[in-house]
């Protein structure tokens, strides 16, 4: 029996976009095999893991909410059997996936899962613009002794010449 456990790292989340991406109108699924068929492990009792995430464009908390209910809903129910053991499947909600019917959604992903098996993918997004780094790393004026100045009206020297 496989194992299915939730992805709960950020990490996890940005390395399912080097897998395989299939859109569908209410979702778009990502699929990132983890383990490989070669490896030591067998890959039928290889962990399989999901993740649910729906930016802020969708709605207000409620809304977001409630649609990640439906999707954990879905993968819970169509993993064992339509998904692929030893990989990460992420889905990532759009517009219209809250008031997409559940049975829709529910055949959109079975269709979604298994062109993800056949490695049927759709093409990786084009990026628009340059690459922006938001990093934590310090910057101009940051650094330890940047904000404050040696030459307002003190000595230079060791100390007091009296």
């Amino acid at each position: 029996m496989t194992r299915i456990a939730t992805i709960r790292k950020r990490a996890d989340f940005v390395a399912a976009n080097r897998g395989i991406r299939v859109a569908r109108p209410g979702f778009v699924l990502l699929v990132n095999r983890v383990a490989k068929p070669g490896d030591d492990a067998s890959v039928a009792d290889a962990e399989m893991r999901f993740g649910v995430t729906v930016t802020k464009k969708i709605g207000n908390a409620v809304v977001r909410n409630r649609m990640k209910r439906r999707f954990r809903a879905l993968l819970r129910e169509a993993l064992p059997t339509g998904g692929i053991p030893g990989a990460d499947h992420v889905m990532i909600g759009r517009e219209g996936g809250v008031e997409r019917d559940f049975a829709l959604l529910r055949e959109e992903l079975a269709v979604a899962l298994s062109r993800a098996a056949a490695g049927k993918g759709d093409p990786p997004r084009k990026r628009s613009g340059p690459r922006v780094h938001h990093g934590r790393g310090k910057g101009e004026g940051q650094g330890q002794g940047q904000g404050q100045r040696q030459d307002q009206g003190q000595s230079q020297g060791p100390g007091p010449n009296k």
